[in-house]
């Protein structure tokens, strides 16, 4: 029997139905991230009264830089997931991009966006 070289349909739409669970909630945690960020799920004092304690400023300023951080991250993620969908409808999902073999199913349901094999990933098909 020929290795196979593709998914079948019925299994991409496994994939996507795995993607779009994941995207969703991806999306849910970058609004929450941008929520904290910007202050706008709640209007409570920390904002207009005077800060006397300079320490708890500067740990707050720490929390808006690591959310700014963490919400990229976010977003390169969804945008990786994105990407994944669209090579689900060009039928092109699942193969490793260096190699040109299919990724394991293994490896697609712990990374669905994966464009890379482990072999590929560890520099082991050179």
């Amino acid at each position: 029997m020929a290795e196979k070289t593709r998914y079948t349909d019925e299994e991409l739409d496994e994939f996507r139905d795995l993607i779009l669970q994941k995207l969703d909630k991806a999306k849910e945690e970058y609004e929450g991230l941008k929520a904290s960020i910007t202050n706008s799920d709640g209007n409570d004092v920390t904002d207009t009264s005077p800060t006397f304690k300079v320490l708890e400023e500067g740990a707050a300023t720490l929390s808006k830089e690591e959310a700014g951080r963490l919400a990229q991250r976010q977003m390169k993620f969804i945008q990786n997931l994105q990407a994944a969908l669209i090579r689900i409808e060009n039928k092109t999902y699942g193969i490793c991009r260096e190699t040109g073999k299919l990724i394991p199913k293994e490896r697609l349901r712990a990374v669905p966006h994966a464009t890379l094999s482990i072999e590929a990933k560890n520099g082991g098909s050179k």
